[in-house]
């Protein structure tokens, strides 16, 4: 099969796929009423679902944080040892 033999298939599939996707473009939802309960539960699904996004996050965001506070630390506490230069010897 050729090169422009295959890419006229591919434009009529393609052609096809779309063409018998119409009707399935929208929801019931979308068509119905927007105070149905079927909508008013698919909100309550979505606000719910944002919630659990928004608490991992934060989640996140704390988990972060408190690697950088516990970083400094660590780091503040290094900073505290002094090193003794001569030791037992005297310097030699």
């Amino acid at each position: 099969m050729t090169h422009r033999a295959r890419f006229a298939v591919a434009v009529l599939i393609a052609v096809a796929v779309l063409g018998a996707v119409e009707p399935a473009m929208a929801c019931p939802v979308c068509f119905g009423e927007s105070d149905s309960p079927m909508a008013q539960g698919m909100n309550n699904g979505i606000l719910l679902l944002l919630g659990v996004i928004g608490t991992v996050q934060v989640g996140f965001v704390a988990l972060f944080v408190s690697f950088r506070r516990r970083g400094k630390a660590v780091q503040e506490r290094k900073d505290s040892f002094e090193v003794i230069r001569g030791g037992r010897g005297g310097g030699r």
